[in-house]
């Protein structure tokens, strides 16, 4: 699939996916068939057990388990078998249990998440507007309408901090002036990428043959994570050919993890005022938006298996946000899939770093020290989350 009308990059780390896999599962199926061979060897020698009962008491431990395959082989070929399969048998155990730790989380039946970012739709906006599709998230899921971003309120302190899982006191992403090689505070610590650690590059990290997949509608999102680190990004021309992309890119790679960034709520609030009918207007083509979205996951085969959160960067005020207002700091948290409780309205404190920090859980994975986001345990039925 060519995504012509705007720049995008294929990370390698896709590239030898398929030939990788192939040359494991044919060295898995060998191991296997070396397995059930010993083991139809083992119950030939637990019978024989039964029959001799080696003195009263059939006792079997890994040394007269190997003495009566022996037994049971009337050539000596089985010897070598035995000697071969015995440390190929462990070999496979390991690295079976080297990729079920990859692909396990701890949130069970989920293998993908789909995260949709919408700017400047603060919580404001589900005021008056018609937002149905968000709505039964919310009765499908679960939710809070207070959730928090950080201050100042401005597009990349909030975004890098929901990626980033810590404030700007910690990641040092000040203002949308920000660059890698152009900020005012220092970072507490860089990650492998030479920037702050964020969910994009400790996935890479953990789960290396994670297929992960980024479409943003704001180009200053794309200088917040690992270029590295995604599989595909793409800089979008407007949020409709930003989700056709991304539901395109869900039906050819079913990608692990996706981030979706959609900018023109914020536009409809700069231009018109936050809560004028442009905007509400704007929040509704947003709701129709998410609503394709979830469309191309049935399409995809996705949706059982697939976590959705939907969120927002800042709210508003008047035609600005920047400021200390409520309506600028209060944002939407929507989070439904498997394993997240069912129509409940989130009672504990929601920050917007938070959402890195529930990513990882989901994906089982170990959060960075530096981190100040916790993951958001009341939205799902069963809790455990890991960290350093």
């Amino acid at each position: 699939m060519v995504y012509s009308a705007a720049p995008q990059f294929e990370a390698p780390f896709a590239r030898d996916e398929e030939l990788s896999l192939a040359i494991f599962f044919t060295i898995e199926a060998r191991l296997a068939l070396m397995f059930n061979h010993v083991c139809l060897r083992a119950r030939q020698f637990f019978h024989l057990a039964r029959r001799e009962n080696f003195g009263g008491v059939p006792v079997v431990n890994r040394r007269n388990l190997f003495a009566g395959l022996r037994r049971v082989s009337v050539t000596g070929g089985l010897n070598h078998l035995v000697k071969i399969s015995a440390p190929l048998f462990w070999v496979a155990l390991l690295v079976q249990s080297f990729v079920l730790q990859e692909s396990m989380g701890a949130v069970a039946g989920v293998e993908h998440v789909v995260v949709i970012g919408c700017d400047g739709m603060g919580s404001i906006a589900f005021q008056n507007s018609n937002t149905p599709v968000m709505r039964r998230l919310m009765q499908e899921g679960s939710y809070t309408l207070h959730a928090r971003g950080v201050m100042p309120t401005s597009s990349s302190p909030n975004w890098a901090s929901m990626i980033m899982g810590a404030g700007p006191e910690q990641h040092g992403v000040t203002s949308n002036d920000w660059e890698t090689n152009k900020f005012e505070i220092a970072p507490i610590a860089v990650g492998s990428g030479g920037i702050f650690p964020n969910i994009f590059g400790i996935l890479r990290e953990q789960k290396p043959r994670s297929v992960i997949a980024c479409f943003h509608d704001w180009d200053g999102f794309g200088r917040l994570f690992e270029r590295n680190a995604p599989n595909m990004i793409q800089d979008g021309d407007g949020p409709l050919h930003a989700v056709d992309s991304a539901v395109a890119y869900l039906k050819l790679k079913q990608p692990n993890f996706t981030f979706i960034h959609l900018d023109h709520v914020d536009h409809a609030g700069h231009s018109f005022g936050w809560g004028s009918p442009e905007y509400i207007k704007a929040v509704k083509l947003a709701d129709e938006l998410i609503g394709d979205m979830l469309k191309g996951l049935d399409d995809a085969g996705m949706r059982r298996r697939t976590i959705v959160l939907v969120t927002a960067d800042h709210g508003g005020k008047d035609r600005s946000h920047g400021g200390p207002t409520m309506g600028e700091i209060e944002i939407p948290w929507i989070i439904q899939g498997p394993g997240v409780v069912a129509g409940r309205e989130i009672r504990s404190y929601v920050n917007t770093y938070d959402t890195a920090a529930t990513i990882a859980h989901i994906f089982g994975l170990r959060t960075p020290g530096c981190w100040i986001g916790k993951p958001v345990l009341e939205a799902f039925k069963s809790t455990k989350a890991k960290s350093n």
